[in-house]
């Protein structure tokens, strides 16, 4: 499965992660991520696994460090818990709601990287994602970067168990698990 804004994937099965593509290494220093240009997007099940459904989160703020050597590299990433958009305004509603992500008292979902590895020979950010005030490990897998002189652009995907962050409402009717399909664009600053 690939991230194409567009044409989002419509598999009948659960959402993996998938591997790598191409990743290329940017330019050591400080990059901003462009909101604008920027996209946090989803996949999970419903009604009891028979119906996908796709969502986005709007990802309003975040920092990439290249460093020299690359495994010391890390990032930050801010997205609104309030932004997620599924299509649907009553599940959409649902979702804000103190019953799941509880966005009144937890507005913001945060990613924090503590370290860059290599898994089989592919790229890995490990990190922290803080969901309604808890923090969970979890590992982001860059399936591609592209680098220009001023400006980054990648694509990279995790697997997140709600779960883990104590959104256990709703069993059987919703999944337990999301796929996160991130494509970021970041400029040097």
């Amino acid at each position: 499965m690939t991230f194409n804004r567009d044409h989002p994937p419509t598999e009948a099965t659960e959402p993996s992660v998938p591997g790598p593509t191409s990743v290329g290494v940017p330019a050591a220093g400080d990059y901003r991520i462009d909101p604008e240009s920027s996209a946090v997007a989803f996949t999970t099940r419903h009604l009891f696994g028979l119906a996908a459904v796709q969502g986005s989160f709007h990802l309003h703020d975040g920092h990439i460090h290249v460093a020299d050597p690359t495994q010391e590299s890390w990032t930050r990433a801010a997205i609104s818990a309030a932004s997620v958009q599924t299509g649907n305004p009553n599940r959409d509603a649902s979702i804000r709601s103190p019953r799941l992500l509880a966005t009144a008292d937890h507005p913001d979902i945060t990613f924090t990287s503590s370290r860059l590895g290599q898994t089989d020979g592919h790229w890995v950010l490990h990190g922290d994602l803080s969901v309604r005030g808890m923090s969970r490990p979890i590992q982001v897998h860059i399936d591609d970067v592209h680098a220009g002189e001023t400006r980054i652009r990648l694509h990279a995907t995790a697997r997140v168990d709600r779960h883990a962050f104590g959104i256990t409402r709703y069993r059987g009717l919703a999944a337990r698990h999301l796929t996160l399909r991130l494509d970021v664009i970041a400029d040097r600053t």
